[in-house]
């Protein structure tokens, strides 16, 4: 058994506001981005638990994500500016803007393209390689709220509960629109890694696992549960899902709430594999290293509640044991 007192270690220089998004690079597990709403983009080596870059924006961003490689990122937020920012030299490069704050930023090694999503109702391609970076915009029918890409899948969640998604090699029009089993407001939505759909949160304690795939022996594998709610005083008192993460060598995947915890769960097998002790504010957002072995958690207040006191913003690592992701098969 290993100590779980020893598995686990904050970050130094967290950010100072609001986490909106913590993500590791796709190749090296030492590396962590975060973005908040103090207007910075942080650059963290989570081995030796060091802050190397750090680049302040012209306001709040709301989400970022490394690039080409690891010197590269973007990042959009409150200034609706999409921007790409170089994490050697801090250097950035305005891309464009979008009419409204840029919620969403995915970058493609298929296609080399970034992908915005916007609460102005759009979808943005660019690239940053081209002197007119934007390269297409397409209508939505609702503002973006979540919005995640895996190989040539890019799976944008909106207002009114409606998922589109799109294939990036065709992206003139949906490949499908589809509205979410969950009633209530969206707030994650994360591809599988095995390509076959998507898992889905909302405000009302619950996950949805969908799949692409509309034959009725996949469409009978979809469901939705209950998550992140306790008992306080004979009530139930139900939480947002704000964050989601998939494993990437298991295909279980992490929820983390506005009740402070996190879980880990096998959607396969339809049951949770692990719940860990509570953090000390809500859970913004989560992220696996590509390899599987380090688990990202942003604990910060997500103004569920409008002002209140609240814990100061902490970004956690984890390692994860097997024991703590695999799906169990007894």
């Amino acid at each position: 058994m290993h100590d779980p007192a020893t598995t686990q270690f904050e970050i130094a220089d967290p950010p100072t506001d609001g986490i909106t998004n913590v993500t590791f690079s796709p190749t090296d597990s030492q590396l962590l981005l975060a973005s908040s709403w103090d207007s910075t983009v942080r650059l963290y080596n989570v081995d030796e638990n060091k802050l190397t870059t750090q680049v302040k924006h012209a306001g709040p961003i709301l989400d970022t994500c490394f690039g080409k490689d690891n010197n590269s990122a973007y990042h959009g937020g409150v200034a609706k500016q999409v921007t790409k920012l170089d994490l050697e030299t801090s250097s950035e490069q305005n891309l464009g803007k979008h009419d409204e704050p840029v919620r969403c930023v995915r970058w493609s090694s298929e296609t080399n393209n970034l992908y915005s999503g916007s609460w102005d109702k759009t979808l943005r391609v660019w690239d940053d390689r081209s002197p007119e970076a934007l390269q297409q915009t397409h209508n939505l029918p609702q503002k973006v709220f979540s919005m995640d890409l895996c190989d040539n899948k890019l799976v944008v969640a909106m207002a009114s509960r409606q998922i589109h998604v799109y294939d990036i090699r065709n992206i003139n029009e949906p490949w499908q629109t589809r509205e979410t089993t969950l009633r209530y407001m969206l707030k994650s939505v994360r591809c599988m890694p095995n390509g076959e759909g998507y898992a889905c949160s909302s405000i009302e304690g619950r996950v949805a696992l969908e799949f692409y795939d509309m034959s009725p022996e996949a469409q009978a594998k979809k469901y939705a549960f209950k998550s992140h709610r306790h008992m306080i005083n004979d009530t139930e008192v139900v939480y947002p899902v704000n964050a989601l993460a998939f494993h990437p060598v298991y295909g279980t995947f992490a929820s983390g709430g506005s009740d402070c915890a996190v879980s880990i769960w096998d959607g396969v097998n339809r049951k949770r594999i692990r719940q860990f002790p509570r953090y000390p504010d809500e859970i913004a957002s989560l992220a696996f290293s590509h390899d599987g072995k380090k688990l990202a958690i942003a604990s910060s207040y997500t103004f569920d509640e409008g002002e209140r006191d609240h814990s100061p913003d902490a970004i956690f690592v984890k390692t994860m044991a097997e024991t703590d992701c695999k799906p169990r098969t007894a």
